[in-house]
């Protein structure tokens, strides 16, 4: 890339131009950085001057929170408002086992400010939305997504787009991890990539389907150093490029990306310029038929638990895979993969009533919509799944 594109994209970036100074400490602390043409005394300045706006403190937001702090980003910002689980240790690093049940926000900030106290950092414990997105993300220079969910990564796309703030991009998913950078002033954004979203359930999260815990290391890291380099204004960012990550093969591949002149948000005639309803968008909410709604077709735990104890004639049916199976099962339920589910509707002919679960109640949403529209009209989709069944029914079991 030449300067004068460095140039070009880092006023895009925004960075506040007046530039602090470093004291004895700080110099100490980066004195790695200093000697180093490439970042120097005046790249140093310019990230204590630069603001990034992590999405999210799990497995892609605790390396580049844990980076970005360490190298001396001077305002770092993190949004989440979940709290820490045991399932969360094995791949989100920036939180350990006695932050679990702790917030993440309180688990990540104490950190961070434990590896770096000269940095600030600065907590939204908020759900992003399309009614605070815009304000959130205003105040920062650099937007990293570290979401695990399509809603939200087309509203921080959209909401970068907006207002012009460059979008650090990852996605982990078993092996694999993807990583750009997205809504730069001249780049593609996310829905160049992907103009419309998957159908639900057809691409499993990584609490379905797994992730093998070092995966969001690698990527997060990625982001992190892509972070860096719009600051400072240095080397080749992810921009009209999409790198993927195979872990089993220890092999990165690269794609081209260009702007589609036609993009509904970064293209030359935009149709979407403001924030929409991105689940009405990504369809989590709609209807299995014409007049029934998903959620109409929902039962509890403690109805089906009552059910069972009353000998009712319930089919409990799991729809998840059979690793899953091995952990943790309710009594007497049997198991057919979602994937399996169009070629074993035979098995289930005959059967009055029928309980569909999963782990969460997103796969058996799905599930109960295929069943359904193949006629079987008696399927219910336990809400909550069965980590619902071990809050409310049987502790005993383990979780995962």
């Amino acid at each position: 890339m030449t300067q004068l594109a460095l140039c070009h994209l880092w006023r895009a970036v925004g960075v506040n131009e007046t530039k602090p100074e470093l004291n004895n400490d700080e110099i100490a602390r980066y004195s790695r950085h200093l000697i180093m043409p490439e970042v120097g005394m005046d790249g140093q300045l310019k990230l204590k001057s630069a603001s990034v706006l992590c999405i999210g403190v799990g497995g892609l937001g605790s390396p580049v929170a844990m980076y970005l702090g360490a190298a001396g980003v001077g305002r770092i910002g993190i949004v989440d408002f979940d709290v820490v689980d045991y399932s969360n240790l094995q791949r989100q690093v920036i939180h350990g086992t006695p932050d679990v049940g702790r917030s993440k926000l309180d688990s990540a900030r104490d950190r961070l400010n434990a590896i770096n106290p000269e940095v600030t950092v600065e907590t939204h414990d908020v759900a992003l939305s399309s009614e605070n997105a815009l304000e959130l993300l205003a105040n920062y220079d650099v937007i990293v997504d570290g979401t695990d969910n399509f809603p939200t990564r087309y509203l921080v796309n959209d909401a970068c787009v907006i207002l012009g703030k460059p979008n650090v991009y990852g996605s982990i998913f078993r092996f694999e991890g993807q990583a750009s950078v997205f809504a730069t002033k001249d780049g593609p954004c996310y829905r160049c990539l992907y103009p419309e979203p998957p159908p639900p359930g057809l691409v499993p999260s990584c609490a379905e389907g797994g992730v093998l815990g070092i995966l969001p290391g690698v990527i997060g890291t990625i982001q992190a150093t892509e972070a860096v380099k719009l600051i400072i204004g240095v080397g080749e960012p992810l921009v009209n490029r999409f790198m993927i990550y195979d872990a089993l093969r220890m092999k990165f591949r690269e794609l081209k990306l260009r702007k589609d002149p036609e993009c509904p948000v970064c293209g030359e005639t935009p149709t979407v310029t403001e924030l929409i309803d991105y689940e009405q968008f990504c369809g989590i909410t709609g209807t299995v038929t014409d007049n029934v709604s998903l959620e109409a077709l929902d039962t509890t735990v403690k109805d089906l638990k009552t059910r069972i104890d009353g000998k009712d004639e319930v089919l409990v049916l799991d729809v998840r895979e059979p690793q899953e199976f091995q952990i943790c099962r309710i009594p007497g339920s049997t198991l057919i993969p979602l994937n399996d589910l169009p070629q074993r509707l035979a098995e289930l002919e005959g059967y009055k009533d029928m309980v569909v679960h999963c782990k969460s109640g997103v796969r058996s949403a799905k599930a109960v919509k295929l069943l359904h529209e193949a006629g079987f009209s008696n399927a219910k989709n336990l809400r909550g799944g069965i980590l619902a069944w071990i809050d409310e029914i049987d502790p005993s079991l383990p979780k995962y």
